[in-house]
């Protein structure tokens, strides 16, 4: 009996070392998409009043959770039984995070930008409405990214057995997750931790000069971060063509690859940018 329980903790141990070295080849293949995870949801964490970041910033956290807790069955049994399904999935995804990128690149150029309390005035008014909007935006691109860190994770494993699959993508995912939002959290609180450190050190000192730089990096930060997250959305997007179509991957084989995802990823943005507008034209 005795022995029957130290070859069951045995065999447990021996899967966990798996699942380890697994994760740690997974995690290290989806790094481009979880940084590019990083610059899109931090991007769209921001932009609330104080008072609501936290909130915001949860609640999108908790639809990336249940974002994961649908992807990783799904991917798992249509791997299992209809893996050319998974290609589908990926294309369709790579249009709306194309269409997203272009959109916000030409409400850029095309768009008066508001002034500062316009914004605040907006938020205020719109406040709850706004939220929500943004949120639900915000979820949405996580599912996509989410499909592309399971998928790229999930393949990294598709010849070990199938508990080892449903092991290291579930710890992939609960990684990008944590991981991804925990770092978010740290960005957007940046101005409080400052304001903090300058009220305590009465403006005064090293201390009092950290808050300062915290408060004053934000805005920056944020502003970096929209552009990479917008140039994120159309690289991933792109890049899901090069790999999951075969015409486009053969395409201008002497291009260099970030040259032609971000081309492909514009195209198929303004295509899509395109199809939207005449679709709300003609309804």
């Amino acid at each position: 009996m005795a022995s029957g329980i130290f070859a069951i903790l045995d065999d447990i141990a021996a899967l966990m070392d798996d699942v380890a070295v697994t994760a740690k080849i997974a995690t290290k293949k989806t790094a481009g998409i979880l940084g590019d995870d990083l610059a899109v949801n931090a991007e769209k964490a921001t932009g609330f009043l104080s008072s609501r970041e936290l909130p915001v910033l949860w609640a999108i956290t908790k639809g990336s959770f249940i974002n994961k807790l649908i992807i990783v069955p799904i991917a798992l049994l249509l791997n299992a039984f209809f893996p050319i399904a998974i290609k589908v999935i990926l294309i369709l995804g790579g249009v709306y995070l194309a269409y997203e990128g272009v959109e916000k690149i030409i409400e850029y150029f095309f768009h008066r930008q508001k002034e500062g309390h316009e914004v605040v005035a907006e938020i205020k008014q719109d406040g709850k409405d706004a939220e929500k909007a943004k949120v639900k935006s915000a979820i949405m691109t996580d599912f996509i990214l989410s499909i592309e860190i399971v998928i790229i994770a999930l393949g990294t494993v598709l010849t070990e057995s199938l508990s080892l699959q449903i092991l290291t993508v579930s710890v992939v995912a609960l990684l990008a997750t944590v991981g991804v939002y925990g770092i978010v959290a740290i960005i957007v609180r940046m101005d409080d931790a400052g304001y903090k450190l300058i009220k305590r050190s009465g403006d005064k000192g090293l201390v009092a000069s950290m808050g300062h730089i915290l408060v004053k990096s934000l805005p920056v930060i944020i502003r970096i971060l929209a552009v990479v997250g917008t140039i994120a959305l159309i690289l991933v997007a792109g890049g899901i063509f090069a790999h999951n179509i075969d015409f486009l991957h053969h395409l201008l084989p002497t291009v260099p690859s970030i040259i032609k995802e971000t081309l492909l990823g514009l195209i198929a943005g303004l295509l899509a940018v395109a199809m939207v507008k005449i679709v709300k034209a003609i309804f």
